[in-house]
């Protein structure tokens, strides 16, 4: 009897042993739905979009970034982290050298082949996909849990709830939803509409967006837009290459687009509204008191 037990915990040893060691990975889904087996502990990422990397540095976790894509200038720490190349056309080889053990990626900014070629080297990627504030909460959440910083996350996410909040009560109590233009570029004009988190900013901040169509980023002629007779014209800064002046001057050629005539083109903070991140609760912000002035913003 003493040696049948002796054999029944040599065989549970034995198969405890084949088991999967599942405190060094696990499996999560991303914001597009699938489901990535990752490591419990990341030490090695590559951010594939400057906007993820500056999520993980207010995660407190930029130590973790071996990696990240030209223009990752937020924060300045970021600065100093080797690059892989843009985001829509990344060094694999100089990526695969770092030696990563996880991969954040946007399915806007990246392209598929990136993250196919990643997966079939080895190395998890994690797509993060957000549409709106709310899906840069549930990014920043998702990221917390990945990278161990999940009180951090939740602080944020709670800090950008109240923000928005005291912005949605201000929008109730409003009137009138001016008509607004938003020009991401100059030559052509491009704008964002439907499906663009630009949209959903313009929108909750209490105006309209005209562009608001089939089509994200829609082109214009000056004749189209002095047909729509916007109210507001928000200009992202340095569009199409052309300095704040030159932004300016270009409207300033069409008097009887009723935001011109009434002074409301405005040259806004590119690096502000163009980055899916917590920051965006401030664009929020901004955008209520240029489409609303003397509108207070309670507390």
């Amino acid at each position: 009897m003493n040696h049948f037990k002796l054999l029944i915990c040599l065989l549970i040893a034995l198969f405890l042993a084949c088991l999967p060691d599942i405190s060094s990975a696990w499996w999560i889904r991303d914001q597009v739905g699938r489901v990535v087996e990752v490591p419990n502990h990341p030490k090695r990422v590559v951010s594939l979009i400057p906007s993820i990397t500056e999520m993980v540095f207010l995660l407190g976790q930029g130590d973790l970034v071996v990696g990240t894509p030209d223009y990752s200038n937020r924060p300045d720490a970021a600065k100093n982290v080797p690059i892989i190349g843009s985001y829509a056309r990344p060094d694999l080889e100089r990526i695969v050298a770092l030696t990563p053990d996880l991969c954040l990626a946007s399915l806007d900014g990246n392209p598929p082949y990136v993250v196919r070629r990643l997966e079939s080297l080895g190395i998890p990627v994690i797509i993060l996909n957000p549409r709106d504030i709310e899906g840069v909460e549930d990014a920043m959440l998702l990221l917390g849990r990945l990278l161990g910083a999940r009180a951090k996350a939740e602080g944020i996410v709670s800090h950008m709830k109240a923000r928005c909040a005291i912005v949605d009560n201000a929008v109730a109590k409003i009137h009138h939803r001016p008509r607004v233009f938003f020009q991401i570029d100059a030559s052509p004009i491009i704008s964002a509409g439907r499906g663009t988190f630009i949209d959903t900013l313009i929108t909750r901040a209490g105006g309209i967006n005209l562009a608001r169509g089939a089509r994200a980023y829609p082109r214009y002629s000056w004749e189209d837009i002095i047909a729509m007779h916007p109210e507001v014209v928000l200009i992202a800064s340095m569009a199409g290459g052309y300095s704040r002046d030159d932004l300016l001057s270009l409207w300033l050629k069409w008097p009887q687009v009723p935001a011109v005539k009434n002074g409301r083109v405005y040259v806004v903070d590119a690096d502000l509204f163009d980055r899916p991140v917590p920051r965006l609760v401030k664009c929020l912000e901004r955008l209520f008191k240029l489409l609303h002035p003397g509108v207070p913003l309670g507390k």
